[in-house]
């Protein structure tokens, strides 16, 4: 996935990534439906957006960021470089997964309201992109790097309890989680010879999306009844497609004349809604797609876009955008609106998305 470079533009989200959360205030929610699938309709309802992300300070440091609202409370201190990747509300509860650098390692970070939990000891560099939260059961999807064999190792913590999705042989990682009644499904990747291939794990079984044959990667999963919706790319042999797959059957979004990737899917009613970046004319492209057509040019400078959540009236991404080469801001769009979240004129984004009805 294209990802975030501080001197240039990356992921989306995916690549070197200059990785990018101290406590904020309890924040006390009225929440209509912490699922992300409660699709229920709301007359003239009001809304918090919750947004996380980065953003760099006066000394090259990436603090980790969450902004409600619009309105940003800073996640680290500054100490260190740090990042915010995914936000989930649950009743009065805020989590936000991340990862923080202990000046030798990134450590993969989980904050409920502020405090901070270390799922990893720091002793081997890890990830934690993705947060979920269903009942009493925190779940977090990332990765660690094996000390046995030095490569990735796809990981889900429950409760801060580790799995290995995979058995450090090969190279990967896991982007996306989602629950969906005693279901827990990630995806992501795993290098299976030269290739990566797409990987789809329930309840911790693997299912590859992909045959292998050419690179592929799984960014995002949401689950809508019977139906599970994967994004990612996949690459057709001269560039990487944007696709998706439902029930496991792909689908190309974009037509293999450009890069492109996809890495958020939300669904809303009948409606399947995807983040797509596509590279045109030297640079990054953020573009909506709804039901396997663009809807929206997000931006036409070089911009990514991470992430999505919509509601009964509106539809919400996050990423980040340049009007140049070297400086990116944290950007919302909303109905594709643009609002940029950041201060900094030197470098931010913004990775994920929730939002709930307020009081």
């Amino acid at each position: 996935m294209v990802r975030f470079v501080i001197n240039h533009k990356t992921r989306i989200i995916m690549k070197t990534k200059v990785q990018f959360l101290i406590p904020i205030a309890t924040l006390l929610l009225l929440v209509t439906g912490c699922d992300k699938d409660n699709n229920d309709s709301i007359p003239n309802p009001v809304h918090d957006v919750y947004v996380v992300g980065a953003e760099m300070i006066n000394g090259g440091v990436n603090v980790a960021k969450l902004w409600k609202n619009g309105v940003s409370q800073d996640l680290t201190d500054g100490t260190n470089n740090a990042i915010g990747r995914s936000v989930f509300v649950s009743g009065n509860d805020v989590y936000v997964a991340g990862d923080e650098n202990n000046g030798s390692n990134w450590v993969a970070k989980l904050w409920k309201n502020g405090i901070v939990q270390d799922l990893t000891d720091g002793t081997n560099n890890a990830t934690a992109r993705s947060v979920y939260v269903s009942g009493n059961e925190v779940y977090v999807a990332g990765r660690e790097r094996s000390t046995s064999t030095s490569q990735w190792v796809a990981k889900l913590w429950k409760n801060g309890i580790p799995q290995d999705l995979t058995n450090g042989s090969n190279q990967a990682e896991s982007y996306s989680v989602f629950v969906s009644g005693n279901d827990v499904y990630a995806v992501g990747q795993e290098r299976i010879g030269s290739k990566d291939v797409a990987k789809l794990w329930k309840n911790g079984v693997a299912q590859n999306l992909t045959d292998g044959i050419n690179h592929a990667k799984a960014k995002s999963v949401y689950v809508s009844g019977n139906d599970v919706y994967i994004v990612g790319q996949e690459h057709n042999g001269s560039v990487h497609v944007a696709k998706l797959w439902r029930n496991g059957v792909p689908q190309d979004l974009t037509d293999g004349t450009n890069n492109a990737e996809a890495l958020s899917v939300y669904v809303f009613g009948n409606d399947v809604y995807v983040a797509v970046n596509e590279y045109i004319n030297n640079s990054n492209k953020a573009r909506l797609w709804k039901n396997g057509e663009i809807i929206q040019h997000l931006s036409g400078f070089p911009s990514t876009a991470y992430s999505i959540y919509v509601t009964e009236n509106d539809v919400y991404v996050v990423g980040q955008e340049s009007n140049g080469y070297t400086t990116f801001k944290a950007m919302l769009w909303k109905n594709g609106v643009p609002q940029i979240l950041s201060s900094s004129s030197i470098s931010a984004r913004s990775e994920s998305i929730f939002v709930v009805q307020s009081n």
